[in-house]
């Protein structure tokens, strides 16, 4: 039975973080192949799935020494059938691997959560298309089937939510947040933008929100902003218009290149852990309902832990 599933803690103001850039981290310091960028297939494996728990706990001992929440988010943004069916993945196997990417995070739960640093388990979803460069768009409906499969196997687990990230149009947050309230299983919804602050198909985040609001009642339990740096939303951000209210969290990258700049990109642009980490404390300052932080690529457990003390301070 999930933990938080009908109570989900940070949406308190206690102060939670995340996990870094995950795949980034594995395939640039740990010298790991992770083909299609599909951490879920380390599962396969028991030295694999060590991998992942050793960099779960590194994140997760930031939050326990500072008294933090924390959220675990499953090795599965790229666990659903479009790219399970690359990598040879049956439904079967997809939907038993999804469930095992919780049980692991359950297990780490049972070990590491304290009174002090709430531990919540998310399912993670990434976009049916490529992240970067979205070429084709669905329906909401479609959106709504296609990622139903995979919401199925988290819901049927001992998840407390789901949360889609990088997500890059409305009509596919749309379809996610649909099929998670059929689930009965909160769902967050993190976008990402290009350097102008836009989604990749050009419409601004405010009317992005705005419109997936409208059109699903409000059902999202927060937004989220992933994979790109400070410097392309900050002045999106920095107004006081009521739509802001909805954003919770940020996952940024650890450079301020642009999304084709970094899939060009043969060697790992880690920026500077403290200076993000200073960006992060301002955007607290200004945004004061922000309270989940995380890194997205690039960035590691020191991008976090001064993510972490940043913004404990602000």
């Amino acid at each position: 039975m999930s933990k938080y599933r009908e109570s989900l803690p940070q949406l308190s103001e206690k102060l939670f973080i995340t996990d870094s850039g995950l795949e980034t981290t594995l395939i640039f310091h740990k010298g790991m192949e992770l083909p299609y960028f599909a951490a879920f297939d380390l599962l396969k494996t028991v030295a694999g799935e060590q991998q992942l728990k050793n960099y779960y706990r590194q994140h997760a001992a930031i939050a326990v020494e500072n008294k933090a929440g924390f959220v675990l988010e499953s090795a599965t943004w790229r666990a659903s059938s479009d790219w399970g069916d690359l990598l040879g993945y049956s439904d079967i196997a997809l939907d038993a691997i999804n469930q095992q990417a919780v049980e692991i995070l359950a297990d780490l739960r049972d070990e590491l959560e304290t009174p002090d640093s709430p531990m919540v388990i998310s399912g993670c979803i990434g976009p049916r298309g490529d992240g970067y460069n979205p070429d084709t768009f669905m329906t909401a409906q479609e959106a709504k089937e296609y990622h139903a499969v995979q919401i199925k196997s988290f819901a049927s687990s001992v998840a407390d939510m789901v949360t889609a990230m990088t997500i890059t149009y409305a009509d596919e947050a749309i379809g996610i947040i649909q099929a998670a309230r059929e689930e009965n299983i909160p769902v967050a919804i993190s976008f990402t933008v290009e350097t102008d602050g836009c989604l990749p198909d050009g419409q601004s985040l405010q009317d992005t929100i705005e419109r997936v609001d409208a059109e699903t009642d409000s059902a999202a339990a927060y937004y989220m902003i992933n994979c790109a740096h400070p410097t392309h939303f900050e002045q999106k951000l920095y107004t006081d218009a009521s739509w802001l209210q909805r954003i919770k969290g940020l996952r940024a990258n650890a450079s301020c290149k642009s999304h084709a700049e970094l899939d060009e990109s043969t060697e790992l642009d880690d920026g500077n852990p403290v200076e993000l980490g200073e960006q992060y404390r301002e955007f607290k300052q200004k945004l004061h309902q922000l309270n989940v932080f995380g890194g997205c690529c690039g960035t590691d457990h020191r991008h976090v832990e001064a993510i972490c003390k940043s913004t404990m301070a602000a």
